[in-house]
């Protein structure tokens, strides 16, 4: 069809171009006549050329160029936390492309993506599984191993790591796209396995802390011995211990055992305290009663020696006329009651060595006694 019409356009223009080589053309009818093929000067029809020559070739490849470079894609985009492995011809390039715009040479050379971001992988209960995984979450089933007597134990692990951008084009070239599952799986798995292995089934919740710090260290040793250092890992945290259903019974049973006799001991050291105790305020109480006692008899003594010494000084001081004197006031007190009643009585005693007494005697009773020299 489009040749069709290209053989028809050609007539065309051979046709138009005949008649004006013989000088006539399309004239516009004039007065009484009909058009003649005159040559008057009316007008023309333009001449249609659908015939470009040599320059069509040249925009139809130009145009196929262009369209050709649009659909190739000759540059390439990497973004924060990636890194870009250029490939030429099949052969990585040692130092991986940075953030940034960098062109290519289409079909030649290819660029892979590759993610440098923290990435994450979940040991957990099959149940967690199930739910999916997130953007750089990977999550795999809990780790199983046997302790030390062959008891099955289940261990939950958060492991997070990163792709080493420094040798990225070196660890996809030696373990490929999927190299988390070849090196830090594998290895994590084998830690576990070894650092619980040596412990029984009862000790591990005891042993918590330090069989972390044992995996924690062995996976980071492990990772760092790998050649060109694949990955840069971040941290190991353990989760959780699973136990067997009789090993958790048999460690309860012993929790309880040991929180009774704890209980006992506590009562006991309560019991002894509180004998101390007693004891301690009897014997204050005793050395209290014993200081009073001590200080009463110190007191009695005291009284005495000051008693005595007294007795000594007025011994000193008696004389024969301080007694004559002492005699004639009892004397006199007694010439004073005898007027007032004369039933007062007055015993002497003989020689003068004593006092005399006397009893004022009224109504038959004693009402006054005094006693004399």
């Amino acid at each position: 069809m489009k040749e069709d019409n290209i053989l028809m356009a050609s007539d065309m223009n051979d046709y138009f171009n005949k008649k004006k080589s013989e000088g006539g053309g399309f004239k516009k009818p004039s007065g009484g006549g009909s058009g003649g093929g005159g040559g008057g000067g009316g007008p023309q029809m333009p001449k249609i050329d659908f015939n470009m020559g040599g320059k069509s070739g040249i925009v139809y490849f130009l145009i196929a160029i262009v369209i050709l470079l649009v659909m190739a894609k000759p540059f390439t985009i990497i973004q924060e936390g990636e890194r870009g492995i250029l490939s030429t011809n099949g052969k990585y390039q040692v130092q991986a492309l940075l953030p940034g715009l960098h062109f290519i040479i289409p079909v030649i050379q290819k660029v892979y993506i590759v993610d440098t971001k923290v990435r994450i992988i979940n040991y957990a209960s099959r149940i967690e599984v199930s739910g999916g995984n997130a953007a750089g979450i990977n999550v795999k089933p809990a780790i199983t191993v046997l302790d030390k007597r062959g008891l099955p134990v289940t261990i939950e692990l958060t492991v997070q790591y990163r792709l080493d951008a420094k040798f990225a084009a070196q660890t996809i070239s030696n373990w490929g796209f999927s190299w988390e599952d070849k090196i830090i799986n594998p290895v994590v798995r084998d830690v576990v396995r070894n650092v619980v292995g040596k412990y029984d089934a009862e000790s591990l919740p005891q042993h918590r802390n330090q069989i972390a710090q044992e995996i924690d260290k062995s996976v980071r040793e492990s990772i760092a011995g790998l050649k060109n250092s694949p990955a840069d890992l971040q941290s190991v945290q353990l989760r959780e211990i699973g136990l067997p259903s009789k090993v958790r019974e048999q460690i309860e049973r012993v929790q309880v055992a040991k929180q009774e006799v704890q209980k006992a001991e506590q009562d006991v050291q309560r019991a002894k305290q509180e004998a101390l105790k007693r004891a301690a305020e009897a014997e204050g109480i005793a050395q209290k009663k014993r200081i009073e006692a001590r200080g009463i008899a110190d007191a009695v003594t005291i009284q005495a020696d000051a008693k005595a010494k007294a007795n000594i000084l007025i011994s000193k001081s008696l004389t024969t006329k301080l007694l004559q004197l002492e005699q004639m006031k009892v004397q006199g007190k007694f010439n004073d009651a005898l007027r007032e009643n004369r039933d007062a009585k007055i015993f002497l005693t003989p020689g003068g060595s004593t006092p005399n007494i006397w009893v004022d005697m009224k109504n038959g009773h004693p009402t006054k006694t005094s006693v004399g020299q």
